[in-house]
């Protein structure tokens, strides 16, 4: 069950045991935060997927039932000067978990990220108004990040056919990062304290994205196991796209921080990407859509701004520190594993 206050996922009793790879990255730490004691989140120190021997013991010490695998190589610019490290992660480090679990009969839930389309509108179009990308639709990384992250997904299945890829894209933790000074960025988090820091901000307005915030994705997760638990679904073998519902440019998203703050959102001008150069082309488009989970009979996701303005409003609430479990505290730095779509400082100057 989700709260339709907070988002999150209640029912920790109808859980699995959980382990999540990536515990330093903010889907680990949201887990941790969520799921409780039905749930670990090792750091690569506990738990390095590069390394079959790490991941045995793991794995054989805390017998899970699920592992959701978070871990991932998520520089974008930097995959591109050091393709073989994105590699050791992204796929070597995919396909030993992988075995892993195929080899103990563990169920494996597989993060991935909008990175392995090619980045534009299928067939042409509106970004503002074409369809989402759906799971079906031809995949074509642009980018080594993209790349590695598209061969990991089949590495899974080649491994564990049974396995389940989960997509998500533009994700987040915003509020909660700054009012906990959790390390690590994103993009939110990046539009909070700039705020504070400058009169005004430039943010390209010609990508078009799904923002996600980790409470639903982590929730939507949970919720999913939840009911494979009792057998109510089954997504095995399936790949889904998760992500919050709408779709925005960083330049609206940046506006909407900033309205959610009480600040001016004029002090936010638009920009094109030819404006703000990087090593590693970013999409165009990659606003994620799904039909099938949509029946699946989950929570229904919520529009990214309703998402947007809830996790905003943990900014200067007393309780904050109260609502997060310590064990998801860990620190990192941005190349060690994180989840997914890598948004932080992306398209901002």
């Amino acid at each position: 069950m989700t709260s339709a206050t907070s988002g999150e996922f209640t029912d920790r009793g109808g859980l699995p045991r959980i382990l999540v790879t990536g515990g330093r990255g903010q889907l680990g730490r949201e887990f941790a935060r969520q799921a409780g004691d039905r749930a670990v989140a090792p750091g690569r120190d506990e738990m390095d997927i590069a390394d079959p021997w790490s991941i045995a013991s793991v794995l054989d010490g805390y017998a899970p039932d699920v592992v959701v695998n978070a871990a991932a190589y998520t520089d974008v610019d930097g995959a591109e000067s050091d393709e073989d490290g994105a590699a050791e992660i992204n796929i070597d480090g995919a396909r030993n978990l992988a075995q892993g679990c195929a080899d103990r009969g563990i169920r494996m839930i597989h993060v991935s990220t909008d990175y392995v389309f090619p980045g534009g509108v299928p067939g042409g179009g509106d970004p503002a108004t074409a369809p989402g990308l759906e799971p079906h639709d031809p995949t074509g990384p642009v980018t080594v990040y993209g790349r590695t992250k598209l061969a990991g997904e089949r590495a899974v299945f080649e491994e564990l056919p049974e396995a389940t890829v989960l997509r998500t894209a533009w994700l987040y933790t915003g509020a909660r990062r700054v009012a906990l000074e959790i390390p690590g960025g994103d993009f939110v988090a990046t539009m909070i304290r700039l705020e504070a820091q400058r009169e005004t901000l430039t943010v390209v307005d010609d990508q078009w994205g799904s923002p996600t915030d980790v409470t639903t994705l982590t929730s939507q997760i949970l919720e999913m196991l939840a009911a494979e638990k009792t057998k109510r679904i089954d997504t095995s073998g399936a790949v889904h796209h998760v992500t919050d519902a709408g779709r925005a440019t960083w330049f609206e998203l940046a506006r909407a921080v900033f309205r959610e703050l009480g600040a001016d959102p004029e002090r936010v001008r638009p920009c094109s990407s030819e404006e703000f150069p990087r090593p590693a082309p970013r999409p165009a488009f990659s606003v994620l859509a799904d039909s099938r989970w949509c029946e699946l009979g989950l929570t229904p996701v919520e529009d990214w701004r309703t998402s947007l303005a809830r996790g905003m409003s943990v900014l200067g609430a007393q309780e904050l520190g109260a609502q997060d479990s310590p064990g998801s505290m860990d620190t990192g730095s941005s190349s060690s594993p994180d989840t997914s779509a890598p948004t932080g400082g992306d398209g901002t100057r």
